[in-house]
Formats: C-alpha cells, structure tokens, sequence
C-alpha cells in the first residue's frame, strides 16, 4: 500500500471512530438520568452551567464560571465548549419573564440581605451604613420587589457628613407575637432595636439596647415558650455570642457566652426546625468567603457546623451572608451577597433543598458535597401576578421624594422641598461635594444604564454648585457652578473641578454607565434634546462599605441662603428587561 492510500483510508477511519464516539456520547446523554457531566481537561470547570434536577434551567455561557476547559454536557444540555476568548459575560439580571429568573435576582448594593416570610409576603432589608436609613421591601414572589418604607430617616450624631462607613451594618429583621421587629449594631454607637405592626410603618423610634463597640450582625430568636435570645459577632468576625434577652426585645439579660468562632464568623442568623436551634453565618470575609451553618439541640450549643455554599468552580466570589426562607408550600430559598465592583454587594437567590437536616444550596458542580451559586434558576413555585420588575429608580417629584431616596448622612429637611414635579434644594455651606449636607442617593443599579435630570439653576448665587451625584470610591459631582452670573457646567472630581463648556438657567444633565467596565460618562443638554460628551468618562468603584451611588446635590461656597436649585423629572433607566 502506497502512503497517499493508507493517508486516505487512516483519515477516514479516525473520521468514523470519532463519529461512533460522540454517537455513543448522546445514545448515554439521552438516556441518563438525572443529567451528568463529563469533563474534557484538568481545568476546575466548564465555561457552560449545568442545571440537573428541579431548578435546571438553561446552558449559561461566558464569565459566569470559570475558563479555560471543554465540557460535554449530558441530559439534554449542550455538547460544546465556550471560552472567554469567544463569549462576553452574562449580564442577564432579575426576573426573566419565562418562568426562570437569573442571578443576581437585585443587581444592586442590598448588603447583608435579610428576608423573611410572613404569610405569603416576604419582606427584605439591608446594610445601609451612613446613608439614612434601612429600607423595607415587599414581595409576593421572592424575585420582584417593591420598596415599602424607610424605618428611619435619621440617627443621632449623623449632622456632620463625616461618618462614613459607620451607621447600621446587618440588621435582622423578625416577626414575633404579631410585631416586626429589627435589630442592628453600629461600630461607635451600639445595638439598637425598633419595631412596627405594620412593615410600611410607622416604626417606633429606634431604641439603643445597649450602648457599646465593636459589636455587629446581631439577630433576635423567640422559642416556643417565650424565651428570648440575641446573637451577635465582634468587629472584625468572630467570636459568635449569645445573649439572653427580654421578651420585649429591648433589654439584654446577661453579658453573653460563646457559642462557636471560625475564621470571620460573623452576620448572626438564628432559627428553629424541626426541633433544633440553628446557626447561620458567613464566614472567610467579604470577598472571599463561604456559608456556614450549624445545628444544635441547645441554644448555647455545640453546634455541628458545616459548610453548605461556596463559590467552588463558578466565578461568584464569596457567596454568603443571607437567609434561609421558606415558602407556604415548603419549599426553601437562600439569598445571599455577592461582592462585586462598583455596584457593590448584589444580591443572589439560590433553591435549597435539605439533606441529613442540613441545607444544600444551588448546585454541587465540582462533585464535594458543598453547593455552588446558580446564574439561571427557576422561579418559586409561588401563585403570583407579579410582571417582571425593578426596584423604582425614576421620580417625577409630583407627589414628594419617592421612596427610593437616600440622604448621605442626617438631612436638613428645612432645606429640601418636593411637589407639583419639581425638587428644591436651598444649598448648605460646605467646604467640599464629600462634606456636603443634603446629598440625595439612589443605589447604582444593572449592568449599563442611564441617569437624566432637568436642572433650573436660574436661582443659584455665586459660588454654589449643583448636578448629578455619582458617589463610591470617588466623590463626583457633575453639574453648575454659578461664576459671577455665569453658569459653567462642571465637573468635581474628588474636590479637583473643571470647568466643560458654558450652560445656561436650564440645563439636562445625564450620565451613562458601564458597570462591566466600572466607568460613568457624563453629557450635558441646553434643550434637553441634543447631548454632548462633558469631557472623558470617569472610573468608579464601590467604597465606605457600599456600592457606588447616583443621586442630586447642592451646595454653597459663599453661604448665601437666597440661593435655590431646581430639579426635574430625574430618569433613571436600567439594563433589566422590564426597562427595555
């Protein structure tokens, strides 16, 4: 046989090898059940997500998991490969509109979620730090949400706008004995506690159960027969204390004893199933850590602590600190953080299901026992109207400041007027944009988006400055400075300004984002129609704690308290499907 010959009969026959190969590999996918996973390489996991069992949803590609390896998919997924070099990451957020919702279910900096049912609502609340204050939100289906209220609109020792990254830090929130109540540490001031009949309000004022610090994360636990304990960490993680408390939830019996302490063990929760106490925490830090959760037949323990979630093959690092949440139907849900740059500690949900008393969280993917986050999930199994949604952002200001508004430290409401769809701002003297009283936030939301606001700053004196807000590991306002009568649009970068081009009495100020890229770019409008470029975008990050920010300030250089600004139909619009 000549070599020309053997070449051509060798190649077909490799040719039909292969064939039988990948034949035999889907007569096996079809008939495997449930779904198995086959790897190709030595790389921890493929670029495609894998559903098995009742969540299963849809392949993901791109940057949700880890590069670099082939897998071949069984039970019905894909056969195929995806890599970085070929897919952009997956920036699909909240609910998707067909049943299924992706991860994050918020895609923005709700720190420290805390969620529980009562009925067939659930109510969540967060880590809001030096911005004022702790929200509610409500939701018939765990994936939609709509804000409620803010328990607080101030806090003693919060006027000078130099606190940041103090403030509330994990609150709990619970409902005992018809009354919801919610407990939160500050790192200087204490444990302080308030509660209402009603979520919406009002809450009574807050009440400092104990004036100390260093304490954090604490959580509140009524047993079936009255009895009352509080369960905290210390500044820094760790150790895990449990107090007795009164039933009333505003007095702390006893100094405290240790229950358990692990590496960053911290963000309490405390339970009771099935006849045990459980303890819930985060632990290995912010960026990097795990879920950890214990059970014991005693309040004081030992708790049998395991791991049940970490960020194993995926690309979600450190996901932990949440809650455990059941349905009226029985089924089980963890929320937890996901620290990410600049929109900060995003919120995650992830099905569980119990195994030996313990929770299994998202999918165990890489085969040890411990869950990994899902990208692609199906919905609760909840009865629910709810159309795809996001947590309001724009405000007309027809009937006053929307819910969504967050002060930057203690406002001086005496300054801040909103109706008939204008908001008025009398400017406060301050050295600085940082130092400003008055700054109103909104929490950086999606992955793209834009932000749009009316400015009359016709009624500004000399020297004072208004606009746009964007606020994290920067302190940028974009916006007028009033020279003299003539209204310079600018920006402030971290007290260094710059002056853009000319602008009038009226101007429309918007930024554009890109999270993925962690970059704003600012335009401006004299006729609210044609936007121009004001200069290069800038570069922002999450910082004191909390995602990067949008929102509207004004402020004076000179004093002058005949100076007003006027804002107008500021609209906020994300990358979520139900904006599109």
């Amino acid at each position: 046989m000549n070599y020309q010959s053997f070449s051509k009969k060798y190649t077909i026959m490799k040719h039909y090898a292969m064939i039988t190969v990948l034949a035999a590999v889907a007569a096996t996918a079809s008939a495997a059940a449930p779904a198995t996973f086959a790897r190709v390489g030595n790389a921890p996991e493929s670029e495609q997500e894998f559903f098995p069992g009742t969540h299963r949803a849809r392949p993901v590609l791109g940057a949700y998991t880890n590069a670099t390896m082939m897998g071949v998919f069984a039970g019905g997924q894909d056969i195929g490969s995806s890599t970085d070099n070929f897919t952009s990451a997956d920036t699909r957020w909240g609910d998707l509109g067909d049943g299924t919702f992706a991860n994050p279910v918020i895609a923005a900096d709700y720190s420290d979620p805390e969620v529980i049912r009562v009925g067939d609502k659930y109510y969540l609340t967060c880590s809001e730090f030096h911005f004022m204050g702790i929200p509610i939100l409500v939701s018939d289906d765990m994936v939609n949400w709509e804000l409620l209220t803010q328990v607080y609109t101030s806090m003693e020792g919060y006027d000078n706008v130099n606190r940041y990254g103090d403030g509330s830090w994990a609150p709990s929130l619970r409902y005992h004995d018809g009354r919801f109540y919610l407990y939160f540490c500050t790192p200087n001031d204490g444990l302080f506690m308030t509660s209402a009949a009603d979520p919406a309000g009002p809450w009574e004022p807050l009440h400092q159960v104990k004036k100390v610090s260093d304490w954090e994360d604490p959580c509140p636990i009524w047993d079936n027969e009255g009895n009352a304990w509080l369960g905290r960490s210390q500044l820094g993680g760790g150790p895990i204390i449990i107090h007795r408390m009164s039933p009333d939830g505003k007095t702390l019996l006893d100094d405290g004893r240790e229950v358990y302490n692990g590496p960053t063990a911290e963000g309490t929760k405390l339970f009771i199933k099935d006849g045990y106490f459980y303890l819930s925490i985060p632990e290995g830090g912010v960026g990097g850590g795990w879920q950890t959760v214990g059970r014991a037949k005693d309040i004081y323990g030992p708790y049998d602590m395991r791991r049940v979630l970490e960020q194993g093959a995926t690309r979600i690092n450190g996901p932990h600190q949440g809650a455990l949440v059941d349905t009226p139907d029985g089924e089980w849900w963890f929320y937890h953080f996901q620290s990410t740059s600049p929109l900060g500690r995003v919120t995650h949900l992830q099905p569980v299901t119990w195994v030996d008393g313990y929770p299994v969280i998202g999918e165990d993917y890489d085969g040890n026992g411990i869950g990994e986050p899902m990208k692609i999930v199906k919905k609760p199994s909840i009865s629910s109207s709810s159309k795809p949604h996001t947590v309001a952002t724009s405000d007309n200001f027809d009937n006053g400041l929307g819910k969504q508004w967050q002060f930057n430290h203690n406002p001086d409401m005496s300054r801040i007027s909103a109706a008939d769809g204008q908001l008025a701002i009398r400017p406060a003297k301050s050295a600085s944009l940082r130092e400003a009283p008055n700054m109103l936030t909104q929490k950086m939301m999606g992955y793209s988006g834009e932000v749009t606001v009316k400015l009359d700053c016709s009624g500004l004196a000399h020297d004072d400055r208004a606009g746009l807000l964007c606020i994290g590991n920067k302190t940028v306002g974009f916006g007028i400075r009033n020279t003299y009568g003539t209204m310079l649009i600018c920006t402030d970068i971290n007290g260094t300004l710059k002056a853009i081009a000319r602008g009038d009495n009226n101007v429309w100020l918007r930024f554009t984002y890109d999270t993925t890229k962690s970059t704003v770019q600012p335009w401006y409008s004299l006729d609210g129609v044609e936007f121009k470029k004001a200069g290069d975008a800038f570069e922002i990050g999450e910082g004191d704690w909390k995602g990067a920010r949008f929102g509207l300030y004004a402020f004076s250089k000179s004093g002058e308290e005949n100076s007003v600004a006027l804002f107008d139909d500021f609209k906020y619009v994300t990358d979520h499907i139900s904006h599109k």
